[in-house]
């Protein structure tokens, strides 16, 4: 049995190439139960995700959540599904094509291409496809800002894996976290403020809640450092603005199953302020910097019906940072500080300087 992948032909003098892979979760194919459950079968079958033990969680995954979930989270699927497709895999896509226009104009020489940990594309063929190109340095960024071991470390897990069944490795480095960077606080915070600038800025009577994914209470007991980095992240997020500690809410979503998540719970939160009458409440999901399912759905929809029913006046939902140009110029200089050391630095490529060209011209600055 071949213990090694087959190695492209060798080709002398041949110069190193650099690429940029941008990691996310993954999403369905497509917003039909079929898709979703294969979906579902491989994200809640990693031991990183669920930590119980294996031959418990295979009878409740396989006798009940895969015969129950899938249909009612296609018919969420489907609520906020695009012509394009799933709004993450679009998104992702932009944002890869976008952050190589903007190492172009810095003069980075790089490839960026973008993987899934479940779903496609994966990242173990997108690596091979890399490495079949040439490609000897990679740099892994995971679109995670906050590290936790159910997010970022499972896909150096998919990434690790995948180096062992090659030969001839290339170079990896990985951005591990990102959720004190100041290039992507500013960028939530001016998300914040445009917004703001839109609806108006209510003095009173008003929460920004600030919603991150949750995670099972037990991760924060064996040292996951998850929660530390959400609470960082708001807390910088609420000093840019200038906000008081009594107008913004640190909580948590997409709590799954009957044991205990980390806390507060975002729905819950949004029915308590909602029961006090509040006038408005403005929320931001900063731990996605692209919308999904998650902000879309079960956040902008479910979140806001929640907040209104239980009594809440007016509910704002602020979009992810997605496309943004100082969220993808904050990710340009996050991966270009990743890559010091490796000759990446040329002459900026032309075609992205007209890229920098026609967005200049798009917003009426000089070219």
């Amino acid at each position: 049995m071949q213990r090694y992948l087959p190695e492209p032909a060798y080709r002398h003098g041949s110069p190193a190439l650099t690429a940029v892979l941008l990691i996310n979760l993954g999403t369905p194919a497509e917003p039909t139960t079929k898709a979703v459950r294969s979906y579902l079968r491989e994200f809640l079958s990693d031991p990183r995700v669920v930590e119980i033990p294996r031959l418990l969680w295979w009878l409740i995954l396989n006798g009940i959540v895969l015969n129950v979930r899938p249909r009612r989270s296609a018919e969420k699927y489907a609520a906020v599904w695009t012509p394009e497709g799933s709004p993450l895999k679009v998104h992702v896509d932009r944002q890869s094509r976008l952050l190589r226009g903007f190492l172009g104009q810095a003069g980075h020489r790089v490839l960026v291409d973008y993987a899934m940990r479940y779903g496609q594309p994966s990242i173990a063929a997108t690596l091979s496809r890399l490495k079949g190109d040439g490609y000897t340095r990679i740099l892994l960024l995971p679109l995670y800002p906050q590290y936790a071991a159910s997010t970022t470390a499972t896909a150096v897990d998919a990434v690790g894996t995948w180096l062992q069944g090659i030969r001839n490795q290339p170079e990896i480095r990985i951005v591990r976290s990102f959720a004190d960077y100041p290039g992507y606080i500013e960028a939530l915070a001016a998300s914040v403020r445009e917004h703001w600038f839109s609806h108006g800025r209510p003095t009173s009577s008003y929460r920004l809640v600030m919603s991150f994914h949750g995670l099972p209470r037990y991760t924060l007991d064996k040292g996951d450092p998850y929660h530390c980095e959400c609470h960082k992240s708001g807390r910088l997020l609420a000093e840019a603005l200038g906000l008081g500690q009594e107008y913004y809410q640190i909580c948590f979503q997409s709590r799954f199953g009957r044991a205990e998540w980390l806390q507060p719970y975002t729905s819950a939160t949004l029915k308590a302020l909602g029961k006090r009458g509040l006038q408005r409440v403005d929320v931001i999901c900063p731990g996605f910097p692209a919308d999904c399912l998650e902000t879309l759905e079960e956040i902008a929809i479910e979140g806001k019906a929640e907040f209104l029913q239980a009594g809440g006046k007016e509910y704002l939902y602020i979009p992810c940072l997605n496309e943004r140009d100082d969220w993808i110029r904050a990710l340009a200089n996050l991966a270009a500080s990743h890559l010091q050391g490796w000759p990446t630095l040329t002459a900026p490529d032309p075609a992205s300087l007209e890229l920098g060209a026609l967005r200049a011209r798009a917003r009426g600055a000089p070219s």
